[in-house]
């Protein structure tokens, strides 16, 4: 089960940071540290207490064992749909991990009704008489957050940034505090050679609903030359915005800042940015008061990125495409396709109105917003650079970018179709093969360019309006209808058996 995920050895070059920074920078490799043990409590709550019996078994198997827990954070292998390779825990990890009672029902929460009970930062438990109560994350992971906070403190006091000084010093409050508004708003300002994001964020681990976040830390060193070179999408996003294929009501006339893309190589991930499939990119913060007031920060992880392409992908392309197809792998097309998607999380629509009620497509789609969401980025981040060709702002060869597109289609499909990004590719990829863009021949693979145009632009169209409309019961017939593994991409699978599927970052950077 390990063999599926190939070491790389993730070396950055610091050297150009000032002595204070290198200093500041240790004290972040530590916070991420302690975020990671924390995220372990977040995932289940025997995690603690199995991952100290799983120490004791000194045996090669008992090695191995505790190895593959450490990977996926937990009993339950991500790659296999959650299911449990260790005996004597749930069969399955928990629809809501840690963040509400094992035994609540979907019921029993609604009719509760507590304050912040939908809200990102609280958890809820059950008071001596078993009722339900919310709890802070403040207060629930105080012996975590204390000396996080702590580590964050004396690392701002060290760095020459001000921009990293306020954003360490707002989120070390943020995190005594539990109100996340003010830090999220500095981490949008932040500007710095050392790049962090480090808090509760995602909320992937919430099957039950999708309200509750994981807490995660990336430490990494920013690439000026690379990030002044994709800052060009940011200066585009209205245009975009104003062409979407959707009708004119639900467009934003003015969309929130979105020229924040930062290109970064990664040092550490940590907690929920460091289980199972390595994120190759991340868009924040989901806080939606913070998204139409700033916009949202794209962070692309080039050496991440890189790390995939030659070690992942470029061996799944000489399985899965037709031999003339192969010279189309691009990773150009692979990282400006990871951009684009990162960049349409930002667009479309995110505060709507429902019967009246202010809302967000996340509150309306509930645990099927992931899968919708990570569906609309893929294939509204095709429109884009199409939109973008037609217009002569960034000429590409759309050979390449559908090729390499459906080369990538097969690396994420493997991720399996309990994962948001694996649903959401299954998903497209039905849409697509309906709609004729992709072929199979013999059990190769071939894409259509032509053929892609129109169906990438109606199944925008269709996940755009769910959202907009915050239609659930639209978005549950998609999944269910498309969100499947059809026969021959199945088969397809079966031959990529022996490659890996994903990278397992060595981060040796961070242990110097």
């Amino acid at each position: 089960m390990s063999a599926r995920f190939v070491p790389i050895d993730l070396t950055v070059d610091t050297s150009h940071l000032s002595p204070n920074d290198r200093a500041a920078l240790k004290k972040l490799i530590e916070a991420a540290r302690i975020i990671d043990r924390l995220f372990y409590r977040q995932l289940w709550s025997g995690n603690e207490a199995l991952e100290a019996q799983l120490k004791q078994d000194q045996s090669e198997l008992g090695q191995a064992r505790l190895d593959y827990f450490h990977l996926n954070k937990g009993p339950w292998s991500d790659l296999d749909n959650h299911q449990a390779f260790l005996l004597n825990v749930p069969e399955r990890k928990p629809e809501g991990a840690n963040f509400y009672p094992e035994d609540m029902t979907r019921e029993e929460f609604e009719a509760a009704d507590l304050p912040e009970s939908k809200g990102f930062f609280t958890v809820i438990r059950r008071n001596e008489d078993g009722t339900l109560q919310t709890v802070p994350y403040s207060t629930e992971y105080r012996d975590y957050l204390q000396p996080c906070a702590q580590l964050l403190n004396e690392a701002a006091a060290l760095t020459d940034n001000q921009t990293l000084r306020h954003f360490l010093e707002t989120r070390a409050a943020a995190f005594l505090s539990n109100d996340y508004y003010e830090s999220d708003v500095a981490w949008m300002d932040l500007n710095a050679p050392i790049d962090i994001t480090i808090g509760p964020y995602e909320t992937y681990n919430d099957e039950l609903f999708g309200y509750k976040a994981g807490f995660e830390a990336y430490v990494s060193i920013r690439d000026d030359e690379e990030t002044a070179k994709v800052n060009f999408f940011g200066d585009h996003m209205q245009e975009v915005e104003d062409n979407l294929p959707i009708d004119s009501q639900y467009r934003n006339p003015k969309i929130g800042g979105l020229s924040i893309i930062c290109v970064v190589n990664q040092v550490i991930a940590a907690g929920d940015a460091s289980h199972g499939v390595t994120a190759a990119a991340y868009v924040l913060p989901n806080d939606e008061r913070i998204v139409q007031q700033k916009g949202s920060k794209r962070v692309m992880l080039k050496n991440i990125q890189e790390a995939k392409f030659n070690a992942i992908l470029t061996p799944i392309s000489r399985l899965v495409l037709q031999p003339e197809a192969q010279n189309d792998l691009s990773f150009d097309a692979f990282f400006t396709h990871i951009l684009a998607h990162e960049m349409s999380h930002g667009i479309g629509p995110h505060q709507i109105t429902v019967n009246g009620r202010e809302t967000s497509p996340r509150q309306e789609l509930k645990e099927l917003y992931s899968a919708i969401e990570e569906a609309k980025a893929d294939i509204l981040g095709i429109f884009m650079l199409q939109f973008f060709n037609d217009r002569g702002h960034r000429p590409l060869d759309e050979a390449k970018l559908c090729t390499t597109y459906l080369a990538s289609s097969f690396r994420t499909l493997r991720f399996g179709l309990n994962e948001a990004h694996g649903k959401g590719m299954a998903l497209q990829f039905n849409y697509l093969m309906n709609a004729g863009a992709f072929t199979c021949e013999n059990g190769r693979w071939s894409a259509d360019p032509i053929k892609m145009r129109e169906a990438v632009r109606n199944l925008a169209h269709d996940i755009l309006t769910i959202e907009a409309t915050g239609d659930y019961h639209a978005a549950k017939q998609l999944l269910d209808t498309l969100g499947t593994m059809p026969p021959n991409v199945a088969e397809t699978l079966t031959q990529l058996s022996d490659l890996p599927v994903d990278i397992r970052p060595r981060f040796t950077t961070a242990t110097l």
